[in-house]
């Protein structure tokens, strides 16, 4: 299993916000085959069994925000994929959440 958190930050947007481009890079992945995502207040989780599908993934997201006029995107991709069994993004959670006292 693969996860992969994307963080994507647009330059040189008129305003200081950016949840407009982000909301649609999100959006251009919502109906991928074989991905699971998730969002969170700095990134977006990616989950596949293929690593294929995260680069698809990750490049439609930077390809959107170019399209709505954004020159110059900042991306940021962290990699986690293992082999060794299958281990879905909640499990992850619940077994750090299980160490905690």
């Amino acid at each position: 299993m693969i996860q992969a958190e994307i963080s994507i930050y647009p330059m040189a947007t008129k305003t200081t916000s950016t949840s407009f481009y982000i909301a649609k890079a999100i959006e251009s992945i919502k109906n991928m085959d074989n991905l699971r995502y998730k969002i969170n207040s700095m990134g977006t989780v990616l989950e596949s069994d293929d690593m294929d599908v995260i680069n698809k993934a990750s490049k439609n997201m930077i390809e959107i925000v170019h399209h709505l006029g954004i020159n110059r995107v900042e991306v940021i991709i962290k990699i986690d994929s293992r082999i060794d069994k299958q281990v879905r993004m909640e499990e992850k959670v619940e077994s750090i959440k299980k160490q905690m006292s």
